[in-house]
């Protein structure tokens, strides 16, 4: 689990291309600075990556293709920075949101405009995930936890401080650009829980956990 706090701005040493995957390296310093081990959880631009190798400061990651098909990552290139976060620590502060690592998809740039301090990135999203983003709610964008400023049925605002912009890679992105989303875990289970309504006695459903209130039991009472 991550929190969307970005520790370190890294930058592609290579990625490899396979039939079907790729093998991504990174050079990063909290490898060095928060003692990274083989097999860690790291977030690459929000996307959950397994550490499979450590040497200096650079890591390596192995991209199978759902995580190509799904996020950006595969239109990186040697040199182009990313943000970096390793999984956040049992005793750890959450100073961000609850984050998987798990892309939901992406979005496009749509527009940037300055307002005041800040700078506003408005990103069209499909509406598959749309559907799951609420103004002032959460969204991370690659793998950044911020806040959504407007939703409507296309298209989303965040609004960037000056420290967020200067130790991610959000100024690298421009409109047309592609970033990598995650909608907040918690509407995705309860959409989840609302659209798969659990099925009384049904013969998978444990006898302890069955429920002996029906729609007859309710009837017969004057209900």
């Amino acid at each position: 689990m991550f929190t969307g706090i970005v520790e370190d701005l890294g930058t592609v040493e290579s990625l490899t291309r396979g039939a079907d995957f790729a093998a991504l390296a990174v050079s990063s310093n909290v490898v060095v600075t928060d003692r990274t081990l083989l097999g860690e959880s790291i977030a690459v631009n929000g996307v959950c990556l397994t550490v499979t190798s450590i040497h200096g400061t650079t890591f390596t990651a192995d991209v199978m293709h759902e995580t190509l098909r799904r996020s950006s990552l595969g239109l990186l290139r040697r040199g182009s920075p990313v943000n970096v976060e390793r999984a956040m620590p049992a005793d750890g502060r959450f100073s961000g949101h609850i984050v998987s690592g798990h892309i939901d998809g992406t979005g496009i740039v749509r527009a940037i405009v300055r307002d005041g301090i800040a700078t506003v990135y408005t990103i069209d999203a499909p509406h598959n995930l749309m559907r799951f983003i609420a103004e002032k709610g959460s969204i991370a964008v690659e793998g950044i936890s911020l806040t959504v400023t407007f939703a409507d049925d296309r298209s989303f605002g965040v609004s960037i401080i000056p420290h967020t912009a200067g130790h991610t890679v959000l100024p690298e992105r421009k409109v047309g650009d592609i970033v990598n989303l995650e909608i907040d875990p918690i509407a995705r289970y309860v959409d989840r829980l609302l659209s798969m309504p659990r099925i009384e006695n049904d013969a998978d459903t444990p006898k302890a956990s069955r429920s002996s209130i029906t729609e007859d039991f309710l009837l017969s009472r004057g209900f």
